[in-house]
């Protein structure tokens, strides 16, 4: 069975648990989904899922070719500790591809994607990048030399992305030691916040343990209101607009660089890194996300029910996309992809007419930490 078509069998559990974490945040009066929000997330999954198709190739393919010819060890896949220890050894990579993901600049191009709502529940989950292939596929390439099998390497990364779906959640509380050793909602949280003690915290996908020892850990405090987005927020509802903004953050900032190293750094230096010949931003005033207001443009009703009519009908295109995707050759993926993607972009306009006004103040909807 296809990658694709697993994602597509368990994509009715995914909405079956927003449905009810919907429910369980109305019954609480603690709902945490605006429609707007949630069909940007799942749409920017979508595309990533239809960009997929055509990468593999490229990711798995550079996987299979550096494991044919350099690997050290002939591992089994029959073994259960092959197994076992592939899961451990992913999660390790991906911590530290995770890691940098925030603290580079080009890798957080690709990450600021699933970082941008200023929601945060289980559709946040499935908002993914599209642009994550052109660089990830390097922190996996140890499990290659090692030895670990194709097979191996595709369904560990699997099971720790899957594993990743129920923690982006506000109405599970605190959990006791599972805190302690796993990636939990309250973790995860604080890694999603935009708060000066969260920022750049918690990058654990299955084990929270590798932050403890490479000293990136913080605890969800009581005093302290978790608050979603990210610092510039995206402000628009179109796709395209979601997977650029940081790429056009950075070509702009590269008018300023001043030879090759500057151009080096303006892409291994965190996002705020600036070029020495580029204006100085004014000061501004000490950060407050408790004040921030959230990106929700007023919507007449009938624009929401066009939304969320052509948004069912793209989703149902993409279901059937990538189910049949061993079917399809590359122009025909890719003529899905473009025709999929413009429709998202007509669900994102028909979310945004009029002017933005918060619907309500970042720090409500936030469960209790205990």
């Amino acid at each position: 069975m296809q990658a694709a078509q697993i994602i597509v069998l368990v994509t009715p559990l995914f909405f079956l648990m927003i449905a009810v974490e919907f429910w369980v945040g109305w019954r609480r009066g603690r709902n945490t989904y605006r429609l707007n929000d949630a069909l940007n997330s799942i749409g920017l999954g979508m595309l990533s899922q239809l960009v997929g198709l055509l990468t593999k190739l490229l990711t798995l393919g550079i996987y299979v070719w550096v494991y044919e010819r350099a690997a050290l060890f002939e591992l089994s896949a029959q073994s259960p500790w092959v197994w076992l220890s592939g899961l451990l050894l992913y999660d390790l990579l991906y911590y530290w591809y995770h890691r940098l993901g925030h603290t580079t600049a080009l890798l957080w191009a690709a990450h600021a994607v699933h970082h941008q709502s200023e929601d945060y529940n289980l559709s946040t989950a499935l908002r993914q990048t599209s642009s994550g292939w052109l660089l990830g596929w390097l922190f996996y390439l140890p499990m290659a030399v090692l030895g670990f099998p194709p097979l191996v390497f595709a369904v560990v990364g699997l099971v720790d992305l899957l594993y990743q779906f129920w923690v982006h959640t506000q109405q599970v509380g605190r959990l006791g030691w599972f805190d302690r050793w796993f990636c939990s909602p309250s973790n995860h949280r604080v890694h999603h916040a935009v708060n000066d003690p969260y920022l750049d915290r918690n990058y654990g996908g299955i084990l929270i343990i590798w932050d403890r020892i490479f000293g990136s850990f913080q605890d969800e405090l009581d005093t302290e209101p978790c608050v979603y987005g990210t610092r510039d927020a995206l402000h628009s509802w179109n796709p395209l607009r979601a997977n650029w903004q940081v790429y056009g953050a950075l070509l702009r900032k590269a008018r300023w660089a001043r030879g090759w190293r500057e151009w080096l750094q303006i892409c291994w230096e965190p996002a705020h890194w600036q070029p020495a010949a580029a204006p100085q931003a004014p000061a501004q005033a000490a950060y407050d996300p408790h004040t921030r207001p959230l990106y929700d443009p007023a919507v007449p009703a009938l624009r929401q029910g066009l939304a969320l009519a052509l948004f069912g009908l793209l989703l149902a295109a993409t279901t059937g996309v990538l189910w049949f995707s061993h079917l399809l050759g590359p122009w025909q993926q890719a003529g899905a992809l473009l025709l999929i993607a413009a429709g998202l972009v007509g669900v994102g306009r028909l979310c945004s007419p009029g002017a933005a006004r918060p619907l309500r103040s970042p720090a409500e909807g936030t469960v209790a930490s205990s």
